[in-house]
């Protein structure tokens, strides 16, 4: 994480040089483009002293134009190789992380195919549920070690955020109110990012008697 950062500085230090570069030597050309003109529009102003003072003014200018025009290509060049270090470096830590989180899961996988191989006929339907429900935990807990998290909890307030409300139910009681009375699908979100919304049921406000009639 250090190192990302770091990178990151790095590059905006080298972007910023870069611009200032590259106003430089739109200035000094501006610059250098005017002495030109004076130089050529107004030869006798000062007399032979004043044009060769400009000439050698404008020739210190062009001199220094092309020294930044050199500094500003080989900043640009080595940004340019750095910003494609870093897309080749942010591909790698992408498959690495997908390696590390399949690598993970691995032995859950292992067991579901121990477990889709037992004999229905000398295995009992509790031997095969237990199989199945420690392969769950195992590869819930590989997930949830790289950021997976369960969305919706009976119980709790219904945020249309994060659940999607599929059915109603009469709330028992007024602090029930738009609580989630059934969860009827897990949602998952991954950090920040929401992967699934939780399907649920929501209790709300019970009818009247009146409200029934009609």
């Amino acid at each position: 994480m250090r190192k990302r950062k770091q990178q990151k500085k790095e590059a905006a230090e080298t972007a910023e040089v870069a611009e200032e570069l590259v106003s430089a030597f739109e200035e000094l050309k501006d610059e250098a483009g005017e002495i030109s003109n004076l130089a050529r529009d107004e030869p006798d102003l000062e007399g032979e002293v004043a044009e060769r003072s400009s000439e050698e003014r404008l020739r210190d200018l062009t001199e220094e134009v092309e020294v930044q025009k050199d500094r500003y290509l080989r900043l640009a060049a080595e940004f340019d190789n750095f910003r494609k270090r870093t897309v080749r470096e942010r591909g790698k830590l992408a498959t690495r992380a997908k390696a590390d989180l399949a690598s993970g899961i691995l032995d859950g996988l292992d067991d579901l195919d121990r477990v889709s191989k037992l004999d229905p006929e000398t295995t009992s339907s509790k031997d095969i549920i237990d199989g199945v429900e420690l392969v769950e935990r195992k590869l819930f807990r590989e997930l949830e070690l790289a950021g997976l998290e369960r969305v919706g909890l009976e119980g709790a307030p219904f945020d249309p955020n994060y659940h999607e409300a599929v059915s109603a139910s009469p709330a028992p009681d007024a602090d029930k109110l738009n609580m989630i009375a059934a969860v009827l699908q897990v949602g998952y979100r991954m950090g920040s990012v929401l992967l699934r919304p939780a399907r649920v049921q929501v209790f709300i406000e019970p009818q009247s008697d009146e409200e029934s009639e009609a």
